[in-house]
């Protein structure tokens, strides 16, 4: 009974190999081992499952089968062969060798393994003389780049480039790694010469990138702690490199975590997530160390934010984010509330504090539960308290600039650390200091909580006249400046609500006006002025102050100016205002009903203020577009800066779609570079930031040329963001658009089509086929006409037991005219590239005959072409489905047409009477017509 169920499974399995099916056939098989199968059966199910791991394309478990099965059978010579092409695709030639000269040994006739023999040894040979003539290569540009009379020679960085060109290929990064290469780098960075340092950290790259084995290798020799402590040095370009290596180091190590497999040369990695937090915690030492540039300690950051959270909260493992909490939360703290500058502080710069905001807001996301976030409260307060009680002044600031730091990240954790006793007492009476320092903290964590809910309630009360004092009676334009931003926010406490106003009519404009003023001021420091910024970001929600300050050019050029300056924590401020002035935040006009009855109940009922109706708004659009807009948005995408955050790519995708709203603007937004900067928006950030970018690529794409649009290889990447418009989550609209963009896409390339299979989108395509709307439904038919080109599409039309075929017949019948075309032009094109549908057509449906006259006597010259075209497909692929045609009133109609003006229509009629006649179904008249 086993022995026939083992039989019975192994069959299965190899029925469902042959259908394509790899996963149901190794459960078939794996299901045929656990039934206590013989030795011999067992040889033939573990080299079975060799087959489906090698279709699968993972090859370490295929090389893992094939061996159980040798060991089982010695001399199985199928799974000698399947292990070779396993190790073949594993990089192992030598090993790959043995298997296949085995099989040859066993079968010396058998052509497939000769064939596979001499292919493997060629690939052998040019691998061997790869390697032999890089070995020297290698080797004389370590003599050049080590020898100290080369310094400085164009000999030294032509060969500094060649090594980092050679690192690029796994071959190349393979051999400088096996000549002793990691040493030899290590000497290179001991030189201190910054183009010796670059070269080596950039070869690391090459070294270590999606390698897990190298990269552990490299960390051993160079000492992790040496590689981190290069972030830290002064030169911008040396720590940036080693930024980019240690990223790439941290991805390898998480890579080996996720999968758990070997090494491409086959060496086995323990424990990289050992090396991992070892390589985390080395970072978390390098925040708080005194001597490290702001430079470096901002890149920490960054690696600490693009490594530590999970990507997804579908991965049920946040470890590391509670690992780093524990071991280094009081350090990122340190940063956050450290003074840019002062004596005897910490080095930051004035992207440090806001990069640390960042940091503990994703660390604070990434926590599952209750307990989880309690014991991060916990730890920021008690480490508040710490600073706040028996440290004197000093102490109270850097507690006040803690609590600053955690209001702009987690903002509950900052609420919370506001309720401390005495932390609120302490702001309000900094606020009246001397010492600008003091100032400058108190009124900045002012600011921050006037933000939150929790506390705007009692800085209205109790904080506009302070902040009124300190902005009439400072003479300090640093402190004046701030005292104004936190009254711009409690004057913006109404958002778009017209009828809500915080103060006396024309005071935001007075505001307004202050802010912009000081925007313009370049006699101002980027940081002081970054606040005027803040401030117009508020108040640009009063409609008064969009006209305004749209009609400012100096202050629209100082505001994009600013955009591209180093201080990237400008960044949020300015795309909010670029949104308040565009208007393109989520709106829905309010149900006249509920307005009604919300009146009845004396519910407040907000307002839209008169000069944010569309017409004001596309003009503040074409303002914009002039004073160059574009261009700084895409400088600011562009921006490596952990504060350009997915909150803030979302504020950019709603400006971008805004700019493109217009047809005739689409082509500004081209020109200076919106559409490149269009795709990381559209495959990185918020859901809602995604589809809008997404939907302004599909706008883009339906309008212009595609391929000037997007050059080059990029035309590929817009396919995958149309691609999730189509989902049922999206508006008509997207998908409508999404459909148009695809539709010209389709008509590109065979390349791009294929790209658009790959994306599974068919099916979406043909459910839209269907829709209701008959705009959907026209530019569904559209798309799938211009798909109906490739190979794989025509082959699901030529498939038995499905509708595909019935439905464009029917909708080649349908009253509207672009169905009509659309759904012709693909019946067409299917005709002649596959005749076998022909015959087909008449058994969809009886009223196939009728639709193809309706075609050609239609007065559109492009649906009698597509008719004709298809009656010609169809009368040359059988003389049964001619005669058919030929017995009903096609041939009349068929004559008038060929006796017409030349045209497409004449030939395609006159083709299809030439062909009955040489079916001898009819006979030519006497004139030989």
């Amino acid at each position: 009974m086993t022995a026939s169920s083992v039989e019975q499974l192994r069959k299965e399995g190899n029925e469902l190999f042959k259908c394509g099916d790899y996963e149901g056939a190794l459960t078939a098989y794996t299901q045929a081992l656990g039934l206590g199968a013989t030795p011999q059966d067992q040889a033939i199910l573990h080299r079975n499952r060799a087959a489906c791991h090698l279709k699968l394309e993972d090859y370490n478990k295929a090389e893992t089968e094939a061996s159980k099965a040798i060991e089982k059978d010695g001399g199985d010579v199928k799974a000698l062969y399947r292990r070779s092409q396993a190790l073949e695709k594993l990089g192992r030639l030598d090993q790959a060798v043995l298997d296949l000269q085995r099989c040859v040994s066993l079968e010396p006739k058998n052509r497939v393994f000769q064939e596979a023999l001499r292919n493997i040894g060629g690939q052998i040979q040019e691998k061997v003389r790869y390697m032999s003539s890089t070995d020297a290569k290698v080797e004389q540009m370590f003599q050049i780049l080590l020898d100290p009379e080369e310094k400085g020679t164009e000999k030294k960085q032509k060969a500094s480039q060649n090594l980092v060109v050679l690192a690029r290929e796994d071959a190349g990064a393979e051999k400088i790694f096996r000549s002793n290469g990691v040493q030899l780098l290590q000497r290179l960075l001991d030189t201190g010469e910054t183009d010796l340092m670059l070269a080596a950290l950039r070869t690391l790259v090459g070294i270590c990138s999606e390698h897990q084995s190298r990269t552990v290798a490299t960390l051993s020799v160079l000492g992790t702690r040496r590689v981190v402590s290069i972030l830290g040095v002064e030169n911008q370009a040396v720590s940036l490199a080693a930024c980019h290596l240690l990223q790439v180091m941290s991805d390898a190590l998480k890579e080996g975590i996720k999968k758990g497999f070997r090494g491409k040369e086959g060496a086995i990695i323990v424990d990289p997530a050992r090396e991992l937090k070892v390589l985390i915690s080395n970072l978390l030492e390098l925040l708080t160390e005194v001597g490290v540039s702001g430079q470096g300690r901002d890149n920490a950051l960054t690696l600490l934010i693009k490594v530590v959270p999970r990507k997804s909260p579908k991965d049920p493992n946040n470890s590391l984010t509670l690992w780093v909490i524990d071991q280094g939360l009081k350090k990122i703290l340190e940063v956050g509330g450290s003074v840019q500058d002062p004596p005897g502080e910490l080095t930051v710069t004035a992207n440090s504090r806001m990069s640390a905001s960042i940091l503990l807001s994703k660390l604070f996301d990434d926590l599952k539960c209750d307990a989880e976030r309690e014991n991060f409260h916990r730890l920021c307060e008690n480490y508040i308290k710490s600073w706040f009680e028996g440290h004197g002044l000093a102490g109270k600031l850097r507690a006040i600039q803690t609590v600053s730091c955690l209001l702009q990240g987690p903002c509950d954790a900052g609420n919370r650390a506001l309720e401390l006793s005495g932390v609120m007492e302490s702001v309000i009476a900094l606020c009246a200091s001397e010492q600008e320092e003091e100032q400058l903290v108190a009124v900045e964590a002012l600011i921050h909580a006037a933000g939150k809910a929790k506390r705007a309630s009692f800085i209205t009360a109790n904080g506009v006249s302070l902040l009124k004092d300190l902005y009439k009676r400072s003479e300090k334009d640093s402190i004046r400046i701030r005292a104004l931003v936190g009254l711009c926010k409690l004057g913006s406490a109404g958002g778009t609500d017209f009828s809500m106003k915080q103060f006396a009519e024309g005071s935001t404009l007075k505001l307004a006006k202050q802010c912009r003023k000081w925007l313009c001021n370049d006699q101002i420091d980027a940081g002081t002025r970054r606040w005027a910024v803040e401030g117009l970001a508020y108040l640009t929600f009063d409609a008064d102050v969009k006209e305004e300050f749209v009609e400012d050019e100096s202050a629209l050029k100082a505001l994009f100016q600013l955009s591209r300056s180093e201080d990237r924590s400008v960044l949020f401020a300015v795309a909010s205002a670029l949104v308040n002035c565009t208007n393109s935040y989520d709106y829905e006009e309010p149900d006249p009903k509920m307005v009604e009855l919300a009146k009845y109940a004396k519910q407040h009922v907000p307002e839209q203020h008169p000069k944010d109706k569309p017409s004001f708004v596309r003009a503040r659009v074409k303002k914009l577009l002039a004073a160059g807009v574009v261009s700084a948005m895409t400088c600011m995408v562009k921006t490596e800066s952990p504060v350009l955050t997915n909150s803030c790519r979302e504020l950019l995708s709603r400006v971008f779609l805004a700019l493109v709203e217009e047809v005739e603007d689409r082509g500004t937004v081209v020109a200076q570079g919106g559409g490149k900067s269009l795709i990381p928006l559209a495959l990185e950030g918020t859901d809602v930031g995604q589809t809008k970018a997404a939907q302004a690529l599909a706008k883009l794409t339906i309008t212009s040329n595609p391929e000037m649009t997007f050059p080059g290889e990029r035309i590929y990447e817009v396919v995958r963001p149309l691609v999730s418009l189509l989902h049922l989550n999206c508006s008509g609209l997207q998908n409508f658009e999404a459909l148009m963009a695809l539709t010209n896409l389709a008509g590109i390339s065979e390349r791009l089509r294929q790209k658009i299979l790959k994306e599974k989108a068919v099916p979406m395509i043909e459910g839209y086929m269907f829709e209701e709307h008959e705009m959907i439904r026209r530019a569904a038919t559209e798309c799938m006409c211009n798909l109906a080109m490739s190979k794989e599409v025509q082959d699901l039309f030529e498939a038995q037991g499905n509708d595909r075929l019935k439905l464009l017949v029917l909708y080649s019948g349908e009253d509207d005219e672009l169905l009509r075309r659309a759904a012709a032009g693909g019946l067409a094109m299917l005709t002649s590239m596959r005749p076998s549908l022909c015959s087909r057509i008449p058994q969809v449906t009886t009223h196939w005959l009728e639709i193809l006259q309706a075609l050609l006597l239609s007065p559109s010259q492009e649906l009698q072409h597509r008719g004709a075209v298809v009656v010609l497909n169809m009368v040359e692929a059988s003389r049964e489905t001619a005669s058919t045609l030929m017995e009903s009133e096609v041939l009349e109609i068929l004559s008038v047409l060929a006796k017409g003006e030349e045209s497409p229509v004449t030939r395609a009629a006159a083709a299809c009477l030439g062909k009955a006649v040489e079916y001898r179904l009819i006979q030519p008249n006497r004139d030989g017509e």
